[in-house]
């Protein structure tokens, strides 16, 4: 088949790679979102042009010129493998057999665009991801594929999406285009009244509130390490706690009631969280020793509660 690739960042570009790595299709054209002044090329702009590929980067694809050099590739599909611009219907339809999408989860719950980050604060036991054919609704249109993934106690975002969701969707995304031509893909209907949306996980959603269960707080730094970061006060400065075990306490909560020579433990509600990497304010992330030795940390240091704001 002939292959519009639209996408962005490490996905988009291991999709493309997968793809010209098979050799079984070619990639007509790559699109991608237009550059930012003062920083690098997005990854898939770059191995595209490293494979004398056409790029395209519009700001948007409404633009009747857009839409007419999309007509130009006689394109049989368009994969979407991580957008941030909206692609309407007029644009999605001109490839011969249509467009599909990548989101990493199981639609239709957690539609949105931190759809990893919910799911893990508060303690799925599974997620996944989904490639649809999609329609002009936020995470809508007919289901061709899913894959779920197990969430372990000791996922966070990050191993959750780069070590399952991210090479599983690969995988799917080369299993549906090969669907498509074979004329064997499916096309199932979202079920509506299943559906949730969670808008982005941000700064304000990933305080520490250590009234809290230890368990919930535990959760909350799994599902915003590494972004956007769980984050409390010390002495009146923010500090963002990434690597962390569930463990006991004993005190009050907010307090530091454990300290060893690789971690530093408050208690939470009903139990503890034992801190081993953290940052101050736009720090480096340190280690726990390293943070206890430079702030003189002593059993019994309060760290901020939720009415405390950065």
């Amino acid at each position: 088949m002939r292959i519009i690739i639209n996408g962005q960042q490490a996905f988009g570009k291991a999709c493309l790679e997968a793809i010209l790595d098979k050799g079984l299709d070619e990639v007509v054209c790559v699109y991608t979102a237009p550059d930012q002044e003062g920083r690098p090329n997005d990854p898939i702009k770059t191995a595209a042009l490293e494979a004398k590929i056409e790029v395209r980067q519009p700001d948007n694809f409404k633009d009747e010129n857009i839409i007419e050099e999309l007509r130009s590739w006689n394109a049989d599909l368009m994969i979407l493998a991580y957008v941030t611009i909206f692609v309407p219907e007029q644009a999605r339809e001109i490839p011969g057999l249509g467009t599909i999408c990548f989101h990493p989860s199981l639609l239709p719950i957690h539609r949105g665009p931190s759809s990893i980050n919910w799911p893990i604060i508060w303690g799925a036991k599974k997620t996944g991801l989904t490639i649809f054919w999609p329609d002009d609704g936020l995470d809508e249109g007919d289901v061709l594929l899913q894959k779920e993934v197990e969430i372990t106690t000791d996922d966070t975002l990050g191993s959750v999406y780069f070590n399952k969701i991210f090479p599983l969707g690969i995988k799917a995304i080369l299993e549906a285009v090969e669907l498509i031509k074979g004329g064997n893909a499916p096309r199932m209907r979202q079920d509506d009244s299943l559906a949730t949306y969670e808008s982005w996980c941000r700064k304000e959603n990933a305080e520490i509130d250590w009234q809290r269960s230890a368990l919930e707080v535990y959760n909350l730094i799994r599902g915003c390490n590494p972004q956007p970061g769980a984050w409390t006060t010390f002495s009146d400065k923010v500090i963002e706690i990434f690597d962390v075990e569930l463990t006991e306490g004993n005190g009050r909560v907010g307090r530091v009631c454990a300290i060893d020579a690789e971690s530093l433990t408050i208690n939470a509600g009903l139990g503890g969280i034992k801190i081993k990497r953290l940052r101050l304010g736009k720090g480096p992330k340190v280690d726990a020793a390293e943070f206890i030795m430079e702030h003189g940390l002593k059993v019994g240091d309060r760290f901020g509660v939720k009415s405390k704001k950065a």
